[in-house]
């Protein structure tokens, strides 16, 4: 009994297109997860500084006082993490520095296209918002008034 392969090509995917169309999608999947990386690296980075801001803000004697240490704070934190103050905008919103006041700060920074290592941040994206809110302690000694949570 004789045994014969079949042999004729195709299924062939062709030698050198084949190989740079493999690598075509493995640098194309390496630079979008390097992008992914980088705008959730940005998200901590934010979430982190509006968190500091508005806990600092809440804690803060005056309001001037408050605006100051929460942009510090805020500084602070996105520094932490390596990032470049200057390029950050913070917002600070309140009806005042009173019991139960809610203040809600938002830090925006802009996303680096790729974040790649030993190279650091590349590029500039779209930029990545963070938003804190925090109410003043209605117990809190030193501010004026009653205190009328809902």
């Amino acid at each position: 009994m004789s045994t014969r392969c079949h042999r004729d090509e195709s299924g062939f995917a062709g030698g050198f297109e084949g190989l740079l169309f493999g690598l075509l999608l493995f640098v194309a999947g390496t630079l979008l997860v390097a992008y992914a990386w980088a705008v959730v690296d940005t998200k901590t980075a934010t979430s982190e500084a509006a968190r500091q801001a508005a806990r600092t803000y809440v804690e803060a004697p005056n309001p001037a006082a408050g605006a100051t240490g929460a942009t510090q704070a805020a500084d602070q934190a996105l520094a932490g993490y390596g990032r470049d103050t200057s390029r950050a905008r913070i917002e600070m919103s309140s009806a005042g520095l009173s019991r139960c006041q809610r203040i809600t700060v938002a830090v925006s920074y802009p996303a680096p296209l790729f974040d790649l290592p030993f190279v650091g941040p590349v590029g500039r994206g779209e930029p990545v918002t963070s938003r804190h809110s925090e109410l003043v302690d209605p117990f809190r000694s030193g501010l004026p008034g009653a205190a009328s949570c809902p």
